[in-house]
Parts: structure tokens; sequence; C-alpha cells
């Protein structure tokens, strides 16, 4: 197993570093950093240390206004 990382947006996961090269198709897991409350995992016990959560809330905050609007909430029990 191989962790890859990556950007869900617009109904899509965009990879952030890829695959290995000899990848053409194959299964994977996607997890969201919030449990099933709407609250944020702790990113410690994951494995994100605290230099790499600061990039990747660098990386996500263009998406905070749209993640945060209530119609959004639709989304949430899906």
């Amino acid at each position: 197993m191989q962790t890859v990382r990556g950007i869900y947006k617009d109904g899509r996961v965009e990879l952030i570093n890829s695959p290995p090269a000899d990848v053409d198709q194959i299964p994977v897991l996607i997890t969201f950093l919030v449990d099933e409350h709407g609250r944020e995992v702790d990113l410690q016990t994951q494995g994100i240390d605290p230099e790499n959560a600061v990039d990747l809330r660098n990386r996500l905050k263009c998406f905070a206004d749209d993640w945060e609007r209530p119609e959004m909430d639709a989304y949430d029990n899906l």
C-alpha cells in the first residue's frame, strides 16, 4: 500500500503527488479528514505533522468559503 495525497473538488479527486509509474488502474480508498459530525480529525494521530498541516491548510483555504456555505450541508450525510 502507498499513500498518494490528493484534493477532493467538484466530485473528483485531484492527485497532488503521482502514484507509482507502473500503476495503470488500481482500487483506492479515499479518507475525508472530518468525522461523521463534521469535526476535524486529529491529524497527528493520522501521521500528519504540524508542518504538513500548515501546508495542507494553505493549499485548501481557497475552498473554505465554498465548503462553509449553508447549501453545502446537503453533502454532509452522503
